[in-house]
């Protein structure tokens, strides 16, 4: 990777309506499509996005998870998080098991430019409280779990999120691509409020949601 180009931290994930990533049996059957179609929606396979990553990043649940599932990262290089002894069952795939600022600022960034972080939550909460996450990508899913495995839980400071893009898809997932909102601001820092989120506002401030 040139040294010009900065690379990029990429947060993905699948969320259910009611915040959570994983059921506690750790099944995906309900990451499938119900089969009811938003109109409106697109068709899009991923497979442009899919083609611009440069390397994953999993943990050892996720990597156990992945290889059971078939390895759907191809022969993308991937970095699997780890203090286990894991069966190396790809050339494409090293273990490491150090400091997070060391592996994303020494070992990767000067090797990619897409970087995908991919599973599990503790690794992408513990990205996202020492600041390495540059994106977020959160595809939610219709449907409510009611139980599982929580998105974010105890990710750090609060955090500012530019919203970049917004996409439905035929089949009722939508995707929300997020980027690190930087510290400058324009026009003094302020912006006009929709009435929505005053009502909002004014809603939370009296407990009331």
């Amino acid at each position: 990777m040139s040294s010009a180009m900065r690379s990029t931290v990429t947060l993905h994930v699948v969320s259910s309506l009611d915040g959570f990533i994983a059921k506690k049996d750790n099944s995906v059957s309900w990451m499938d499509s119900s089969g009811d179609v938003y109109e409106r929606g697109i068709t899009d396979d991923g497979a442009e996005v899919i083609q611009s990553i440069d390397c994953y990043v999993l943990g050892s649940r996720t990597y156990e998870h992945a290889l059971q599932l078939g390895w759907p990262y191809g022969d993308t290089p991937t970095v699997v998080m780890t203090n286990r002894e894991l069966p190396s069952t790809r050339k494409s795939v090293e273990f490491y098991s150090g400091d997070l600022k060391r592996l994303v600022g020494e070992i990767l960034a000067p090797r990619y430019g897409n970087i995908w972080l991919v599973g599990g939550a503790m690794l992408g909460q513990s990205f996202l409280r020492l600041g390495l996450v540059d994106e977020i990508r959160l595809m939610i899913a219709p449907v409510t779990l009611g139980d599982g495995l929580h998105l974010f839980g105890d990710s750090g400071t609060e955090q500012k999120w530019h919203l970049k893009n917004v996409v439905a898809y035929k089949n009722g997932f939508v995707e929300l691509s997020y980027r690190r909102q930087s510290t400058d601001r324009t026009n003094g820092g302020r912006r006009e409020v929709p009435l929505i989120m005053k009502i909002s506002k004014a809603l939370a401030g009296h407990g009331l949601i």
